[in-house]
């Protein structure tokens, strides 16, 4: 009988500490617009052409003792890019960029997180857009994190990440000083 008390009771301390320490879940906060994908490439070298997407959701994982086991999914519908002008963004769902009717989403799914010093991370993923899966890098940064005034908990997070247009079989003719782009990732999360 003790040794089945003291079984449970070691039990239920690794329950207990795994449960203390494990990975919290959070939802990315679209409904409240706490967060945005963003994007900017140069305009044939003159000036910078800015844009976003508003239509996207997500959610990640975020171990704070061990950051490494932190991942993070995201889902980006590609219609709802928006730089702004509609013409523009009318050629830029069509096949010359993002072919959203063949490919209405794209993702990202992180495959690695390696932590740095004060709450930087590289996080390694596979990043898919106009049919295409590479390997990409998100440079992201911890912004902070703490309760907020419904009672609920938040953390939030900055990540930037650069891609070729080539190498997502975009090939419509920019210009030099146009052939990558760049993401800029501003997340906040809410605990689930």
């Amino acid at each position: 009988m003790k040794n089945t008390i003291k079984a449970l009771g070691a039990g239920l301390v690794l329950t207990l500490s795994s449960t203390v320490f494990a990975a919290e879940d959070y939802v990315i906060d679209t409904k409240g617009m706490h967060a945005f994908i963003e994007f900017k490439i140069k305009h044939l070298g003159y000036s910078w052409l800015k844009g976003r997407f508003n239509d996207f959701e997500g959610d990640f994982s975020y171990d704070e003792k061990n950051p490494e086991k932190s991942n993070v999914n995201v889902t980006i519908k590609t219609a709802s890019v928006d730089s702004n002008h509609a013409e523009r963004d009318k050629h830029l769902r069509g096949s010359d960029f993002l072919n959203v009717s063949k490919f209405p989403t794209s993702t990202f799914k992180s495959t690695k997180v390696v932590s740095k010093a004060n709450g930087a991370a590289d996080i390694h993923g596979k990043f898919t857009l106009n049919g295409v899966t590479k390997d990409i890098i998100i440079n992201a940064q911890e912004i902070g994190a703490g309760s907020d005034p419904w009672g609920g908990f938040r953390r939030g997070f900055e990540g930037t990440t650069e891609i070729a247009l080539k190498d997502y079989n975009i090939n419509f003719n920019l210009g030099p000083a146009s052939e990558k782009v760049e993401l800029i990732l501003n997340i906040e999360g809410v605990r689930k």
